[in-house]
């Protein structure tokens, strides 16, 4: 065949999908420090419910676990006293024990007495949330199986250079059994599975919604990028935002105190971004939303916001670096290309390879054929400097979704359909916002409904002296947390 466009282009690394995308996945931890727990009115009631659980024997544990199936004995559970009640099952103060154990082997020494009650408060909404998790997965029947739990188990031990057998002895030598850890592990496959089938396909991101991004970035192209880290406070209803802003209030104070921002956001944060210690990543200016953009150009390094009322949660962000607008570079293009002999008849010819703009030419698979004379690739990532030279004039100028000229070389036509483009700015691409928008949208459904969820199952707290150090624990608190200084 005669030349082609490919015939000087450089394969390039791929920028199509963002790492920041794909990390930032649905989320459903529970919202910090306030207990958004319905409570029983009928004690009596209540009082039934746990004569009725077989979990008011010792070491009493959730028919929850009992499902995952923990089949290797774990520590010696001592006589426990029933904290909590979901529906049918019961939250022991041995349950309790073992997450905040397993909490305080994240957070290492740097836990503060007053840290560790909030995390006291912490492990049992986690509890609560997580039986809740389990319950609809059990409805729907989206339990994972038992290979799916031991692979992520192998992975998480992996992630220490342990196998599970020896992740399951480091912990049993702080008595520290591995049916929760299994259980957590369930809720956390189950429930994102459960979200993504019942609404996933409800969550619509428009064309206009990813330009208006673009074009918010576009021209902020020209200012800083910041090292973010990021803290999401979900907040149920309206009713609960103060106590929830204060709670945010008193985290703040903790980091004040000495606690690293990493360790409070493994803890009590609700993104994905948690397990990295709530790392965002180099973040440009309007990348983020309005409200916390505007919140971070003016934040000292090493300083943190108060928390910022952001898409039905509060967000605490620190801003550890900050680094000089990226000058722009040369546009990179990823182009469908397609060429046909002239021998076919110039009409007949350009009739052909102008199909490659509807083909779906794009993708994976293409959608229609073009004919069996007529050649096509797709080209990823190329500078027009990796193009041959009589192509350039042709594709430069060139916007997403436009269709060069055609051009005659080497009896050959030729054309080339605009599938992305990169600016040169930085900016992610398309699909990497899009992606992000549909993951943010998702991730606020999925709190609503865990709240419906709850809102329908008898919770009842029984412990009263936990009910009370879970309201106290979102207590007003003085802190001045507007650009607080964590160096």
């Amino acid at each position: 065949m005669g030349f082609g466009i490919t015939d000087r282009f450089y394969l390039g690394r791929s920028n199509l999908i963002g790492k920041r995308a794909l990390k930032f996945f649905v989320s459903i931890a529970v919202a910090v420090l306030c207990s958004s727990v319905s409570y029983a009115q009928d004690q009596a009631a209540a009082n039934t419910a746990i004569a009725s659980s077989p979990s008011n024997d010792e070491g009493g544990s959730s028919k929850q676990g009992q499902v995952i199936g923990q089949t290797a004995p774990g520590p010696r559970q001592p006589k426990s006293t029933v904290i909590a009640i979901v529906g049918d099952d019961v939250i022991t103060s041995f349950d309790l024990t073992q997450r905040i154990k397993l909490m305080l082997i994240s957070a290492a020494r740097a836990v503060t007495p007053e840290l560790l009650a909030q995390l006291e408060a912490q492990a049992l909404k986690d509890l609560i949330e997580e039986r809740l998790k389990l319950k609809e997965a059990e409805r729907f029947e989206a339990m994972p199986d038992k290979k799916e739990i031991e692979s992520e188990l192998v992975t998480m031990a992996g992630r220490s250079g342990l196998t599970p057998e020896q992740l399951e002895k480091s912990l049993a030598a702080d008595d520290i059994s591995m049916n929760g850890l299994r259980s957590q592990i369930a809720a956390n496959i189950s429930w994102p599975r459960i979200v993504r089938g019942r609404y996933g396909s409800r969550v619509r991101i428009t064309d206009e919604e990813v330009e208006s991004t673009m074009e918010r970035m576009r021209e902020e192209a020209g200012a800083e990028q910041f090292l973010v880290s990021e803290i999401c406070i979900p907040v149920p209803s309206p009713e609960q935002a103060q106590a929830y802003y204060e709670g945010g209030l008193q985290l703040i104070e903790q980091m004040r105190k000495g606690v690293p921002f990493a360790v409070v956001a493994q803890q009590f944060s609700a993104c994905t971004s948690a397990a990295a210690g709530g790392d965002l990543g180099w973040v440009r200016a309007g990348q983020l939303p309005t409200e916390l953009d505007s919140a971070i150009k003016d934040l000292p390094l090493g300083s943190v916001t108060a928390p910022i009322p952001s898409d039905g949660a509060f967000m605490i962000l620190a801003v550890r670096d900050k680094r000089e607008a990226r000058v722009q570079s040369e546009k990179t293009y990823t182009l469908a290309y397609a060429s046909a002999p002239v021998e076919l008849g110039r009409a007949a010819a350009r009739k052909a390879i102008e199909k490659i703009a509807t083909a779906s030419a794009c993708g994976a698979n293409i959608r229609q054929d073009l004919g069996p004379d007529v050649g096509i690739a797709l080209i990823d990532s190329a500078k027009l400097s990796d193009l041959d030279q009589r192509f350039h004039a042709a594709i430069d100028g060139l916007d997403r979704g436009d269709l060069s000229p055609i051009i005659e070389a080497d009896d050959y036509l030729h054309i080339a359909y605009v599938c992305e483009l990169d600016e040169g700015l930085g900016i992610p691409s398309r699909k990497s916002i899009k992606d992000n928008l549909y993951a943010r949208r998702l991730a606020k459904i999925s709190q609503q409904y865990l709240r419906d969820v709850e809102r329908k199952t008898m919770v009842d707290i029984r412990d009263s002296k936990r009910q009370r150090s879970g309201a106290t624990a979102a207590s007003t608190s003085e802190t001045k947390a507007e650009g607080t200084a964590l160096r």
